[in-house]
């Protein structure tokens, strides 16, 4: 692990100040599962398919740069900017393969369970906030055995803006009747921490797949590699001690 997710303890702090805590929002793609590999190899088959790039395979590079935490309207248009109609229709019709692999081989990143269970002791309010289709969120949350945990689900499309504005995060303060001063998020996007930073909380950022460089460019309050990482339990333990013991 580099140095960067280990960061310093003064990122402890700024936790604390959130006490006593009331929600925690989550991105879903890269952040409840890793899902990335999936969108890269559906992205890389089809347009490998249709003689994109000259037909040669897309990298993890261009992906990073043109896909990762994007909206689809965003990335129809890099990738088609004179044909946004078949860009539009290419992205749908990835997102549908997309769904097709998630059924079968999406995994929970490791210590969500965990984190889930601390969320659920402490009584507090958790929404998924997202740049995915309605269609691909509503599935990676029934696959990962989530349905029941989100209090809402909010999707950037939806919004008047999708990240990296911060509309989709405030929307998700304002369904949960939280105060973004009483709520911080967990992302693994420069796009999804810019936006949780824009809307006034700080974000936990999740080095998934995306360069830990890229990410701390987007402020996030400290970087880890997953859920098990001591350094969320350490950060969760000052703010518990802030807060006092938990309400249920």
């Amino acid at each position: 692990m580099t140095s960067s997710v280990n960061g310093d303890s003064s990122s402890q702090s700024s936790l604390t100040r959130l006490a006593p805590l009331e929600a925690v929002l989550f991105d879903i793609d890269g952040t409840l599962c890793d899902s990335d590999p999936l969108h890269y190899e559906a992205f890389r088959e089809m347009l490998q398919e249709i003689g994109f790039n000259g037909g040669a395979p897309i990298t993890e590079e261009f992906f990073i740069d043109t896909v990762a935490g994007k909206h689809n309207d965003d990335i129809a248009l890099s990738l088609f900017p004179d044909d946004l109609p078949r860009g539009l229709k290419f992205v749908d019709d990835k997102e549908a393969k997309f769904r097709t692999m998630a059924a079968r081989q999406l995994r929970p990143l490791d210590g969500l369970d965990r984190v889930r269970k601390w969320i659920e002791r402490r009584g507090l309010k958790r929404a998924a906030v997202t740049n995915a289709p309605r269609a691909n969120a509503e599935l990676m949350i029934s696959v990962l055995g989530l349905s029941d945990f989100f209090d809402a689900v909010i999707i950037g499309g939806e919004c008047e803006h999708a990240k990296p504005h911060p509309d989709p995060y405030l929307k998700g303060l304002e369904a949960l009747k939280a105060s973004k001063d009483h709520s911080f998020v967990f992302e693994d996007s420069f796009s999804g921490i810019k936006a949780g930073v824009a809307a006034g909380m700080p974000v936990i950022g999740l080095a998934t797949r995306n360069p830990e460089k890229l990410l701390m460019e987007a402020k996030p309050a400290f970087l880890i590699k997953d859920y098990n990482d001591e350094k969320l339990w350490d950060a969760l333990e000052e703010l518990d001690k802030a807060s006092g013991p938990p309400s249920v």
